[in-house]
């Protein structure tokens, strides 16, 4: 029994209640008409489109520069590396790496401004960054519409001018696989790149293994000089301050890393999802990532590598699988209520957690 309460007591009481939740649902999937196998595939696929947009508050956090709500502006940054990558119409790897480099790079130029303006209001961030994404979100609204791309599957078709809502990648970044019931499937090539079926379940090694590469860069950056400057200037400001070291140098390079990881994330998610989504999506990421690595763990100073891991699949779990589940076994579809309650209800669970305790 001790052994049980120490297991509970070190996991954390939340997170071992939402994992039990979500063990439930699977549990509860075959009675509601819903295949277990297809269900793992959809979180398993949704954690690899999720986990490097989740990875990206790590510097931020352990910088001391707060829950990054200022995400879209990485996300942003992502997008616009996306749509240039296809007016050059390079389709294949080349165009989806081709996107993450130039959307870093943008982000990089993002975060530089970003990590100024929040240099000049120390212990606000989170308060700011919040303003700074939403204001940036809206802004692009109105640039996409001006900004001079000809690639017709980007532009709004009865104009010929500005992006479109959502711009589709089938023809660039994804392929057509046939599923076990004789269909046609799309996919994104990176989440196809070495992906195998394992007791019937697709598994997208492609994409875990580029968030593992992102994960173990990230945690080899927090080994060296820098990373631990960033983490001992959000750990302890005054220690960081009698020490000699750069605090606003610091924070202006963990926010630069964060922008930049956010641009890349994106991508991933956008190959694998099918479409580059602009306009007011990049505010829908925000409280979904933030979420994510509070409920796995992190408080407003500290985050690891494993609170990604663990946060990103219980989120990604629970809002995948509540409202089909609920949907089956009410015969009812109350699926886009149960979405919004379940979401928002975890959200608010990992905005007021206390930082000390789970």
């Amino acid at each position: 029994m001790n052994k049980i309460k120490n297991f509970v007591a070190k996991v954390g009481i939340a997170r071992f209640i939402i994992a039990l939740f979500l063990l439930s649902l699977f549990i509860a999937a075959p009675a509601a008409g819903i295949s277990v196998k297809s269900s793992l595939e959809n979180v398993i696929a949704r954690f690899g489109m999720f986990a490097i947009l989740v990875l990206s508050l790590i510097p931020m956090i352990e910088s001391g520069c707060g829950l990054n709500f200022g995400i879209p502006i990485g996300i942003v940054a992502g997008i616009l590396g996306a749509v240039i990558s296809l007016e050059f119409n390079i389709a294949g790897f080349g165009g989806i790496f081709l996107a993450m480099l130039i959307g870093a790079t943008i982000g990089v130029v993002f975060g530089f401004v970003y990590g100024l303006l929040l240099n000049k209001i120390i212990g606000d961030e989170m308060l700011i960054s919040t303003y700074v994404g939403f204001s940036f979100t809206a802004f692009m609204c109105i640039a996409y519409v001006f900004l001079p791309f000809k690639n017709p599957v980007s532009v709004l078709s009865y104009g010929g001018t500005g992006l479109r809502q959502q711009i589709p990648v089938g023809d660039y970044w994804m392929k057509n696989i046939q599923n076990s019931t004789g269909g046609v499937n799309s996919v994104g090539l990176l989440s196809d790149f070495l992906s195998f079926d394992l007791f019937g379940v697709r598994i997208p090694i492609g994409m875990l293994l580029f968030f593992a590469l992102a994960a173990i860069l990230v945690w080899g950056l927090f080994r060296t000089k820098t990373g631990t400057a960033m983490s001992v200037v959000g750990s302890n400001y005054e220690y960081a301050k009698a020490s000699g070291i750069n605090i606003k140098k610091v924070r202006l390079e963990a926010i630069v890393l964060s922008t930049a990881i956010a641009a890349v994330g994106i991508v991933v998610y956008q190959q694998s999802y099918g479409f580059i989504q602009l306009y007011q999506a990049p505010a829908s990421f925000t409280f979904q990532t933030v979420a994510s690595i509070l409920i796995g763990g992190a408080t407003l100073n500290k985050a690891k590598i494993s609170h990604v891991i663990i946060g990103t699949l219980l989120f990604q779990g629970v809002i995948t699988l509540t409202p089909t589940v609920i949907n089956g076994l009410l015969s009812i579809d109350v699926s886009e209520v149960m979405r919004l309650i379940i979401t928002n209800g975890m959200i608010v669970y990992a905005l007021t957690r206390r930082i000390d305790n789970d």
